[in-house]
């Protein structure tokens, strides 16, 4: 039986292990305390335990005070496996492009996130897959979450994109490299798009005015130094090397996607006007 070992169950992750589940795989997950039905992170004996015994192993786990807390604890574990190994990183550690396009032969390590360029660095070390994931989206954590919750706002800075990928193409990705080589991924959709065109696009379908502009000086520290980098995501490796192929290639498609999932069904069969065509 193929056996998966998660080290952190986040969103991403979580959703990777019950598809997984679903297909007959042997999940187990760690978590800080044990809860539910993973084990304890610092249980050295069951976590080793489980390292022996897994065919693949993925972390989803973010470093802490510059270092990767699971290569710190496990990495000599992990250097000896012959399980498939990932990790989840981010976009995040090619900083700031001026909106250039980046890919996998990109620098890494310049911009904000030096602590999860060289947790990226490292897991590629010891040959791992390292996915570098840009903003994510999904069921019950997208741009219309926070339209509905009142959460969401515009920035006016005109030229700032994005990339950002629907939780399930990730999944998709992750699933189609374990028989990829080792090697770095970018997991993003075809089109890079400015935060405030996909905040008042989700505002269009819930039929719900377009959120306000606010100031770069109004956002947290963390926001402002989201909006400090500015690049657009290449897919085209993955494309080519996983063959795989985002099944939400854009924003709106993911949008209109999990407005359906939420939406009432209508209560004629008779052709609706669409109300959002960007």
């Amino acid at each position: 039986m193929s056996r998966l070992l998660v080290f952190g169950l986040g969103y991403t992750a979580s959703r990777i292990a019950r598809r997984l589940a679903g297909d007959g795989w042997h999940v187990v997950g760690t978590s800080r305390d044990g809860r539910g039905d993973t084990i304890r992170f610092d249980d050295a004996a069951a976590v080793m335990t489980e390292i022996a015994a897994a065919t693949h192993i993925l972390s989803s786990v973010p470093p802490e005070h510059d270092a990767d807390p699971v290569l710190a604890r496990y990495g000599s574990a992990l250097l000896r496996t012959r399980a498939w190994l990932g990790y989840l990183s981010s976009t995040g550690v090619y900083g700031d492009a001026g909106g250039a396009w980046v890919d996998e032969t990109a620098p890494i390590g310049g911009g904000r996130r030096s602590a999860r360029a060289a947790a990226d660095a490292d897991w590629l070390a010891i040959g791992a897959r390292t996915f570098r994931l840009p903003g994510i989206y999904g069921p019950g954590r997208s741009p219309l979450d926070r339209v509905r919750e009142g959460k969401a706002h515009r920035i006016d800075q005109p030229g700032q994109v994005f990339s950002r990928a629907h939780v399930d193409d990730i999944g998709a990705g992750v699933i189609a490299a374990f028989d990829a080589p080792a090697g770095a991924y970018n997991l993003a959709d075809d089109v890079p798009a400015s935060q405030n065109d996909v905040v008042a696009f989700a505002a269009a379908l819930l039929g719900l005015p377009a959120p306000p502009f606010v100031t770069i000086e109004q956002l947290s520290a963390m926001g402002r130094g989201f909006y400090a980098e500015n690049r657009r995501v290449a897919n085209g490796k993955a494309k080519r090397v996983l063959r795989w192929t985002p099944t939400w290639p854009d924003y709106r498609a993911g949008l209109r996607a999990l407005s359906a999932m939420t939406s009432p069904a209508p209560a004629s069969t008779a052709p609706a006007t669409a109300s959002v065509d960007q």
